[in-house]
């Protein structure tokens, strides 16, 4: 690992460690909110080499994150649900108000970031609003995070086999060696969270999560990786030093966040 991207890592850390251990809901979602700003407007310089994307829909839709806790829990399924049909007829909208100068594929490519980029930034909000949310917000985080780790460090010393051309420099040891790395994290974590906090959470129930998490994180790597190779860029910006931009570090997070959640109830 490079210089640039562990002094990165050591300053980002501590940033996200006090928004979700000290930060309370409001804090949070406009944390999340401002991540989603930037992710989106890297998105959309992206895909702006290829399409004429709508970028005021787009930021519109990253700023309701701020306002999430406002929304009634009993009312915000149906808030969610309800949105996404609503930006999609505001798109529309957007074809016939300009007589097709906005054409289907700018809508398309801006849809996509929408979901890409919001609905999924969306459900780390809504598991940090969970019960014991600030515990399982780790068990994302870790199951990103340390995939990313594990797979960089197993690939580099021992990868022989290539996974995809979407991604040359990944192999198949990597993605092994990151799901087993980001399950023995994430088992370790609750040994603490059990001990410690008095969870009750099953080893074998954490461990079969976390294999699903990472697998699903490593395709939302993929995903981001597939999106550059479309456009012909490295990263997303250069925003955090040898990582890239902020979608190139939350792309396996923003993936699996939704799949978190579902898993989180289950527990």
């Amino acid at each position: 690992m490079d210089v640039k991207r562990i002094t990165s890592s050591l300053l980002g850390f501590p940033l996200v460690l006090a928004i979700f251990l000290i930060g309370n809901k409001v804090v949070v979602d406009i944390a999340l909110a401002i991540i989603a700003v930037l992710a989106m407007s890297e998105y959309f310089n992206a895909v702006s080499k290829v399409s004429n994307p709508v970028r005021w829909v787009g930021y519109l839709s990253c700023f309701s994150i701020a306002f999430i806790h406002i929304v009634p829990e009993e009312a915000l399924r149906m808030v969610v649900t309800l949105s996404v049909p609503t930006i999609l007829i505001i798109l529309f909208a957007q074809v016939i108000a300009t007589e097709m100068k906005i054409s289907f594929k700018d809508i398309a490519y801006t849809f996509i970031g929408v979901f890409y980029v919001v609905f999924f930034i969306m459900f780390i909000a809504f598991i940090n609003g969970m019960p014991n949310g600030k515990i399982l917000i780790w068990y994302a985080i870790m199951a990103a995070w340390g995939t990313d780790i594990f797979a960089y460090i197993v690939g580099r010393h021992f990868g022989k086999h290539k996974f995809s051309k979407v991604s040359p420099k990944k192999s198949v040891e990597g993605c092994i060696g990151g799901v087993m790395g980001a399950v023995i994290l994430m088992v370790i974590y609750t040994y603490v969270a059990n001990t410690q906090w008095g969870m009750n959470y099953s080893y074998l129930w954490i461990m079969g999560i976390g294999m699903i998490l990472s697998l699903v994180g490593q395709i939302g790597d993929f995903a981001a990786s597939s999106i550059k190779r479309e456009v012909e860029i490295k990263d997303f910006s250069n925003l955090i030093p040898g990582h890239g931009g902020m979608l190139d570090r939350i792309d396996s997070l923003i993936f699996l966040a939704p799949f978190a959640y579902a898993l989180f109830t289950l527990l």
